[in-house]
């Protein structure tokens, strides 16, 4: 039988700080593990693109996941397809779920990991969080890391003055006109968008403010400058995926411009930052085993609370 589950089933299975913890020890435990995944990205004859992520696989899971997507920027939502989850023993298809949700949230909860992790220490939540690009993997981005520090407040900037507006009323703040706005008033500063041409440059910035950037996932994709990643402690998923189709390379940068992975600085072979001045970035690609991470977690959750539906594809 396979469960088949929903965005709204997910959500109801799904909690952040959980999601979080899987995704830490993901990071700590997959660099030296040699299961590496693929990512395939193919154009169409259509305005979008192709995405397929395979196999999904972490040591202690007897499971993997294999991911497809639509992505069409004018979509809404702009990305859609399901996550196959299946046995490691024999294959059984156990689960069929939609991959825009597990997608955001993995992407958006990982982020906040990374920018907890780079930015400057706030004990007193003082900082001043700016947001470019308020869509589905913003609000899992901010709601994430307000579970792990505090701000004083948000600031906004999205192309879509509406979306923007709603994205200021769930968590308050004010709207900004530009990224250079955004970048002047912040600390830390979350990107999530489909740009192709840099929106922050180094003169845009200043000593100490910390950027992720989650729009540079396939080749062409760029939301910051070569000269602010080379000016920075810049931390990656995957060195080698990063300068494939991440952001180093839309910035025509080499994989060792990456100065560290995230698995690296959370297990402390990297010191991460090392002063109240450095600019740091993370600027993930988003990697397979992360999907499983969540879609396990989904599925045991509602393995136990019977959500969903169950079919048999077989039959």
């Amino acid at each position: 039988m396979t469960r088949i589950l929903t965005r709204s089933d997910l959500e109801a299975v799904l909690e952040p700080e959980a999601c979080t913890a899987a995704l830490k020890e993901g990071f700590r435990s997959t660099d030296p593990w040699s299961a590496a995944g693929q990512r395939v990205r193919a154009d169409l004859p259509f305005p979008g693109t192709a995405t397929a992520l395979i196999p999904g696989l972490l040591p202690g899971i007897d499971a993997y996941t294999v991911k497809v997507n639509a992505k069409f920027p004018a979509g809404r939502p702009a990305l859609r397809g399901v996550i196959c989850l299946h046995s490691g023993h024999d294959g059984e298809l156990l689960a069929l779920m939609d991959s825009a949700t597990i997608t955001a949230w993995r992407t958006g909860l990982a982020a906040a990991l990374g920018t907890h992790v780079l930015a400057a220490p706030d004990p007193g939540g003082d900082a001043v969080l700016g947001v470019i690009g308020a869509g589905a993997q913003a609000e899992l981005m901010v709601r994430g890391l307000r579970s792990m520090r505090g701000f004083r407040e948000v600031v906004v900037y999205d192309t879509e003055p509406a979306r923007t507006a709603a994205f200021v009323a769930r968590h308050g703040g004010r709207a900004l006109r530009s990224p250079a706005e955004v970048a002047a008033a912040s600390d830390v500063v979350l990107l999530a968008t489909w740009s192709r041409t840099p929106l922050l440059h180094l003169a845009d910035t200043r000593p100490g403010q910390h950027f992720t950037s989650l729009g540079a996932d396939e080749p062409g994709k760029q939301e910051l400058s070569a000269d602010l990643l080379a000016s920075a402690l810049l931390v990656v998923d995957d060195r080698e995926l990063a300068a494939a189709t991440g952001a180093l390379a839309a910035a025509g940068l080499p994989a060792t411009a990456a100065r560290a992975t995230l698995g690296e600085v959370l297990r402390q072979d990297h010191p991460g930052r090392t002063g109240p001045t450095q600019r740091t970035v993370y600027a993930p690609v988003g990697l397979p085993w992360q999907d499983l991470a969540l879609a396990w977690a989904a599925y045991e959750h509602a393995e136990r609370r019977g959500a969903g539906t169950r079919t048999d594809l077989l039959s």
